[in-house]
């Protein structure tokens, strides 16, 4: 199934946006790999935690973003440094919301959600050595954010270290 949804969302992209993929892939393949499984893995914990809003604009949304910018940025700092990680994990989750475009609040919620998720990994990164971290690190926390996520209906609302959605 995943690999279905793979091919299918490739399939949707010009040809300019399949070599913008290909180029940021180039640029750091084991990157690319590893943040394919961290896409995977968040999926299925989102889905796992969050069955009904997983894939809404709801708080299993939201949850998802932030733990997939948590797991690239764990996984991608396992073998290279947290800044080039960090780097990366933008480029490629901006790069994302390029790509498949959503309307302006979504795509800001999701731009949101995933800075948090950056933002609770560099904070964890001084207490843990990178090469430690495992998954269950965030679930827990990043339920608690998801408990006190904001409902957002204005593109000039500021969150601040909350997580956003856009339904309950």
């Amino acid at each position: 199934m995943v690999y279905r949804v793979l091919i299918n969302s490739l399939r949707q992209l010009s040809f300019a946006k399949f070599l913008q993929v290909l180029r940021l892939v180039g640029s750091h393949p084991l990157f690319a790999l590893l943040a394919f499984h961290a896409t995977v893995r968040a999926f299925v914990l989102a889905k796992q935690h969050y069955p009904l809003s997983h894939s809404t604009d709801g708080p299993g949304n939201a949850f998802r973003h932030a733990l997939w910018c948590c797991l690239i940025l764990m996984y991608c700092c396992k073998v290279s440094s947290p800044r080039k990680s960090l780097e990366w994990c933008k480029r490629m989750t901006d790069m994302h919301e390029e790509l498949f475009p959503n309307q302006p609040l979504q795509k800001k919620m999701d731009l949101h959600n995933n800075k948090i998720g950056m933002n609770l990994f560099m904070s964890m990164l001084p207490g843990i050595h990178r090469q430690f971290f495992e998954t269950s690190f965030f679930i827990d926390l990043l339920i608690e954010k998801t408990k006190q996520a904001v409902l957002v209906s204005d593109l000039n609302f500021d969150a601040g270290e909350h997580l956003m959605i856009l339904e309950e």
